[in-house]
């Protein structure tokens, strides 16, 4: 009941809404251990996740869904999102043809994910619905080994292990709360504290994080975008003053129930590994907001996801470039 409570405030609580946003949002988004300083790490688990996306101005959505929102979370701004994303995974021996049995088992995810987002001066409610398809459709294996066809690198020889084509569905729910601190030498500091629940036949899992940051004109977003899961501010922001800027630090936990990425589909043989079921992130990095472009680059580090996963802490880059218009 708490939980409930806390992710689904009753439409009877007031609070202050931000300023209309006229504009749409169109985001770029690259995730991949190339982007950070650890490049030279060859492609293993979390390879790479690519998304682009479209963010509507405030208000304009379809009435029902303005309802539905405004039922679920009270007063606040509304905005939809459409995007498109799609993630690859490989195991740690990318060499081994067929891929080793307790290795990460191969794996491409393309998505469309629908959302619904409601801003408060102090929250940001996302009702997100993701509909997919993993296995050989999703084109992982083509996007991958074309990729390094251009970069004159060897194929990664396993994908004829790969989790077979499985249709994929998640609804996401998550609030983040924006809680100002106060100010340090001239600059704002403020905590992003945020809880998500996540439930399908993609993933199952709770996750709990918070982020700190300081810079100027921390009111513009709710945080960096990431490609869940993981700790994300979302798309949509609002610059608040011409020039706006910070710098952060984050860490989350996941309790992780079920995973297809890691376990194929229920009740029916496939690649598998036995997921750990408690999965932790740490993300450092920077925003910049100028001229209603923002450029965002986080740093993660994060704890082993299944038994037998080798190499130590998994690391990636995440850097996003988005457009209002």
């Amino acid at each position: 009941m708490t939980l409930a409570a806390a992710l689904l405030l009753p439409a009877t609580v007031v609070r202050a809404e931000p300023a209309p946003d006229p504009a749409a949002i169109v985001t770029l988004q690259g995730e991949n251990a190339s982007i950070t300083a650890s490049s030279h790490l060859s492609d293993r688990f979390y390879t790479n996740g690519l998304l682009l996306g479209w963010t509507s101005p405030t208000g304009q959505l379809p009435d029902i869904l303005a309802t539905f929102g405004h039922d679920i979370w009270g007063d606040g701004l509304q905005r939809i999102s459409i995007d498109l994303s799609q993630q690859i995974y490989t195991p740690a021996n990318t060499a081994a043809n067929p891929a080793i049995r307790s290795d990460r088992p191969y794996a491409g995810y393309l998505a469309v994910n629908l959302a619904l987002l409601s801003d408060t001066d102090t929250t940001r409610s996302v009702l997100m619905l993701s509909l997919g398809i993993i296995g050989p459709a999703s084109g992982g294996e083509a996007i991958q080994n074309g990729f390094h066809d251009l970069i004159g690198q060897n194929h990664d020889a396993g994908w004829g292990s790969q989790i077979a084509n499985t249709p994929a569905i998640e609804v996401l729910h998550e609030r983040t709360w924006r809680v100002p601190i106060g100010s340090v030498s001239g600059l704002e500091t403020d905590a992003l504290p945020a809880l998500t629940v996540g439930v399908g036949n993609l993933r199952d899992y709770l996750q709990v994080g918070g982020t700190l940051r300081i810079g100027q004109g921390l009111n513009s977003d709710f945080g960096v975008p990431r490609i869940r899961p993981g700790l994300s501010g979302g798309n949509a922001y609002t610059p608040t003053q011409p020039f706006a800027w910070y710098l952060f630090a984050g860490v989350d936990g996941q309790v992780v129930g079920y995973d297809l990425l890691l376990q194929s589909a229920p009740f029916r043989s496939g690649p598998h590994v036995s997921p750990i079921w408690d999965v932790a992130e740490f993300q450092a990095g920077a925003a910049i907001m100028a001229y209603g472009v923002r450029f965002t680059l986080a740093y993660v580090v994060q704890t082993q996801e299944f038994q037998g996963q080798a190499g130590g802490l998994h690391q990636f880059g995440s850097a996003s470039v988005a457009l209002r218009f």
